[in-house]
């Protein structure tokens, strides 16, 4: 494990393999840098790429020092960044994908920007749950609940999937971080997506969405491509939210960064 600190003190813990450009990868809700599918990428892209994968502030073994906002997060980025040589290719995923855009909008080193479905609303779906009512349940101590209600209203899974996941061993490590679901909502917001700083992103951006995801997801990817110069849009097909091909994903991550390389 390795450690750098953040400008508000924070320590935030990372794990680095491979070689060769940097890559940072972002993990989306309830993730930390141990969680299979993050790790699946990092390994599948450490043949070609020095990756990074991190525990978000919060999780893990990285640090959490209050108060929150979003602008913090960008900043552990920017230290992950600094530490990987002060330019990086960042991946998001779902609202870590979210995270990696407000960091691209806000002028971090970022080179190549690749998102998986950053999960914002639009304007076929109701509202997610907001950071103050998230954060009000974990305040009163209702993490179970927390849970529950970011696993329903925001990811749209079924009662019952839900209800028999409370029975599942990983429940009790899901309500440990309900708070940082409260960071996920207030990066993502209640909607609409946020055009006006997309806008302003200029450096090459690939929006990933799975061909077998929630038509929510898959509509939410494209206006945020959209919503980006120059960006391109793709479809990884067979794959959903939840549900990547690790080495499909290092495949075409390296084909995109090898393509938008400046001549």
């Amino acid at each position: 494990m390795n450690t750098v600190t953040a400008s508000d003190g924070t320590t935030i813990a990372y794990d680095r393999a491979g070689s060769g450009p940097a890559v940072i990868l972002v993990a989306g809700a309830f993730s930390d840098r141990k969680d299979a599918m993050m790790t699946g990428l990092a390994n599948a892209m450490a043949g070609q790429f020095t990756t990074y994968l991190y525990d978000r502030r919060g999780r893990g073994d990285s640090g959490d020092t209050a108060p929150y906002a979003p602008q913090r997060e960008v900043e552990d980025l920017d230290a992950l960044i600094a530490a990987a040589g002060g330019r990086a290719v960042v991946f998001g995923g779902s609202s870590g994908g979210s995270l990696a855009l407000e960091a691209a909008a806000a002028g971090s080193a970022i080179t190549h920007l690749v998102v998986f479905e950053p999960p914002y609303v639009v304007a076929d779906r109701g509202p997610l749950p907001t950071a103050e009512e998230l954060d009000a349940l974990v305040r009163s101590g209702r993490r179970g609940e927390a849970v529950e209600q970011f696993l329903v209203q925001g990811a749209e899974l079924p009662v019952e999937v839900v209800a028999g996941m409370k029975a599942d061993p990983s429940w009790p490590h899901l309500e440990s971080i309900a708070h940082t679901l409260v960071y996920e909502a207030a990066i993502v917001g209640p909607g609409p997506i946020p055009d006006a700083r997309l806008n302003t992103i200029s450096i090459p951006t690939l929006i990933l969405y799975g061909s077998n995801s929630a038509p929510r997801m898959q509509s939410a990817a494209k206006v945020v491509a959209a919503a980006i110069p120059h960006s391109t849009l793709q479809v990884l097909q067979g794959q959903a939210h939840g549900a990547l091909d690790a080495e499909d994903v290092a495949t075409v991550l390296a084909d995109f960064v090898r393509r938008t390389q400046p001549s």
